[in-house]
């Protein structure tokens, strides 16, 4: 008897299609909509409306590739995850969707063949949900791990050169200067200019080293002292190879502008002209007698490309890929050597990479370096990889 009753009551209560239409339209966080064997939307659940924006009449005929970027549907990832679908039974897929604004939004998604009672597939069901909050959390926890490593490592080499590379030649001016000091009447004048013009080359040095680090503390700590504006790259790069025009006569260094002066960026204007100093000096000091270094600039899209190439000694390999992060040691030895290059490139990379920029290097050992660096042509591009840098959404 009871058995019975539960076979009536079963039959009663079987869900037909409106009872799944219900819940399908119930679930409000995940977007549920099915198109047919031609990829046309043909039904539409009130969550899908709300994270797309499209009401039901505007998307149904739709193709389904209106919710893809630009940039999908030109790698033809719509078609991918059809395929995909019909050859393992589903498709997974976390990327960015289009919204009916043009507005991009992060989603966890699902593709999966739609079947009849024959096994026929007569179209597909795509399931997904808007995580775009997850993942600019998830983005925001890199980005501060990220900073903490860097500022790790900044403090390290700071320290270094600090401990390394100001005191040891203050504490050979002290030594001298005591030298000095204690045999005046006995030392020689030209024993005495020589030590005296060693004093005054150390301690300039030592004030272009205490240059470099307030220089490196500004782009680390001082966000306020970030003013970018139009500036004219043609006129700096004018500037800067005037200011080293008495070195390269002495060395019979040939200086090539191919920068236009009507070449501008949207940068901030100091830190720009700190930029080509350093790479001009840096070529400088590697270039022997009767070289050449030559500057030029192509304007992309949105991003202005610079190129200083020498024809000096070049570097290796192994030179090249430590030379935008070194570690404390090689940072020291660089100092050593190259009189603040170590610095100076780190300088150059933190200032690029506050404008919205990138710096990379071509070099062989021989035949020269090229350094090549990237700044925005406009606002709204700085504004734009500013705000992908801050909230990487």
């Amino acid at each position: 008897m009871i058995d019975k009753k539960v076979k009536i009551l079963k039959k009663q209560y079987v869900p037909n299609t409106e009872f799944y239409s219900q819940i399908v339209d119930s679930l409000d966080d995940y977007a549920i909509f099915t198109v047919d064997k031609n990829l046309t939307v043909n039904s539409w659940n009130s969550a899908a409306k709300k994270i797309f924006h499209f009401s039901v009449d505007e998307i149904i005929g739709q193709p389904f590739e209106i919710i893809f970027t630009e940039e999908d549907k030109k790698n033809g990832v719509p078609k991918l995850e059809i395929d995909l679908a019909l050859k393992l039974g589903r498709s997974n897929d976390v990327r960015w969707h289009l919204r009916k604004d043009n507005t991009t939004f992060y989603a966890d998604g699902l593709v999966f063949p739609l079947k009849n009672e024959e096994d026929e597939v007569i179209g597909f069901v795509k399931i997904l949900r808007d995580i775009t909050v997850r993942k600019a959390t998830e983005d925001a926890i890199k980005k501060y791990a990220q900073e903490l490593e860097e500022l790790n490592t900044h403090k390290e080499n700071v320290l270094a050169v600090l401990s390394h590379d100001l005191r040891s030649p203050l504490a050979g001016i002290i030594q001298g200067a005591a030298y000095l000091k204690a045999n005046y009447d006995s030392v020689e004048p030209a024993e005495m200019k020589e030590l005296l013009t060693e004093f005054h080359s150390a301690a300039v040095n030592e004030l272009a080293m205490l240059d470099y680090l307030v220089e490196w503390a500004r782009i680390k700590y001082a966000a306020e002292a970030f003013v970018p504006s139009e500036v004219n790259l043609g006129k700096a790069v004018t500037k800067t190879l005037t200011s080293f025009k008495e070195a390269a006569v002495n060395t019979s260094i040939d200086f090539q502008n191919n920068v236009g002066d009507d070449c501008t960026v949207f940068a901030d204007d100091k830190m720009v002209n700190s930029i080509l100093h350093n790479l001009v000096s840096n070529a400088l000091k590697h270039t022997g007698e009767d070289g050449k270094i030559k500057i030029s600039a192509e304007e992309g899209d949105t991003m202005m490309t610079v190129k200083i190439k020498d024809n000096g000694a070049g570097m290796s390999k192994d030179k090249q890929e430590h030379l935008f992060s070194p570690q404390v040691k090689l940072l020291s030895i660089a100092v050593e050597k190259d009189k603040g290059a170590g610095i100076g490139l780190l300088l150059v990379k933190g200032f690029i990479e506050k404008n919205g920029g990138k710096i990379w290097v071509e070099s062989s050992k021989s035949t020269g370096s090229s350094f090549y660096f990237t700044l925005p042509l406009s606002k709204s591009t700085l504004c734009q990889l500013t705000a992908e840098n801050e909230t990487l959404i």
